[in-house]
């Protein structure tokens, strides 16, 4: 008898902390953020219901529907391999939600692109915020291929990212992580024989605009960048968000349908 009232009354114990916890969690507060903008007076400001921001006039979004975007640079990155795809992120808003984006390196150390842009990354490997995508773009990526830190960074986030998006020779740096291994890929046009050289269990494409294997995706060179993200904002936001941020950019040149999808992330 004592026997089953301890237990009684250990079950009525684990099933009330249950219930509070549940509780706490069903009723913790949703907050809104700005969506980033590049002003400092409203990036880091926080609201507790949904609307305008005061400063910037953009709508607010829910902060527990927002991904996070990191691109990764490196010396030498092509800059529209980067900005491109960041555009497409950044301008991107759907149903309460958006993307927070941000660059990523393997240092802090200041950055040049095409040998006349300066850089100043945000984060390093070491530091960043964890992602939900990946961006990773194509220039001089000889010394990212074979930064070992850099690739355990990649193949470290690889299990629980949403997309991994290579641009151009980007494609390299997924191929020395072990990610193209079984899948089908493009990189840009002058590069697509040395990624089959290298790849050597990967179909590389020619030809495509970008290769779509669900979590892994790859475009060809420069701006089809751009192409590869509004092809993963619509499959994460629906078609209508990605046709509106296309609009929004006014890149006319989008062709929904110029692509390959091999598997569909579900």
């Amino acid at each position: 008898m004592k026997y089953l009232l301890k237990s009684s009354i250990l079950l009525c114990l684990l099933l009330f902390s249950f219930c509070a916890e549940a509780q706490a969690q069903t009723s913790a507060p949703e907050v809104y953020i700005c969506p980033p903008c590049g002003d400092g007076s409203c990036d880091t400001q926080t609201y507790d219901a949904p609307g305008q921001c005061p400063h910037c006039h953009m709508s607010l979004v829910a902060e527990s529907k927002i991904m996070n975007v990191a691109i990764f640079l490196y010396d030498g990155v092509e800059i529209l391999d980067f900005s491109g795809p960041g555009e497409v992120f950044a301008a991107s808003h759907f149903d309460g939600g958006g993307f927070r984006v941000y660059t990523v390196a393997a240092t802090k150390a200041p950055l040049v692109s095409q040998g006349f842009v300066h850089i100043q990354p945000q984060y390093s490997i070491n530091d960043c915020p964890k992602p939900d995508i990946i961006v990773l773009p194509g220039g001089n990526t000889g010394p990212s291929v074979d930064n070992e830190a850099v690739i355990a960074w990649v193949q470290r986030e690889a299990p629980d990212l949403t997309a991994a998006l290579s641009v151009c020779t980007g494609a390299f740096i997924l191929e020395r992580a072990g990610l193209l291994r079984g899948k089908k890929a493009t990189t840009f046009h002058n590069a697509i024989a040395s990624l089959r050289e290298k790849a050597t269990e990967t179909e590389v494409l020619e030809n495509t605009r970008w290769v779509d294997n669900g979590k892994i995706i790859t475009t060809a060179g420069v701006s089809a960048g751009i192409d590869g993200a509004l092809h993963l904002v619509g499959r994460l936001c629906g078609m209508e968000v990605a046709q509106a941020t296309a609009h929004y950019m006014e890149y006319d040149k989008w062709q929904p349908d110029e692509g390959v999808i091999v598997e569909q992330q579900e």
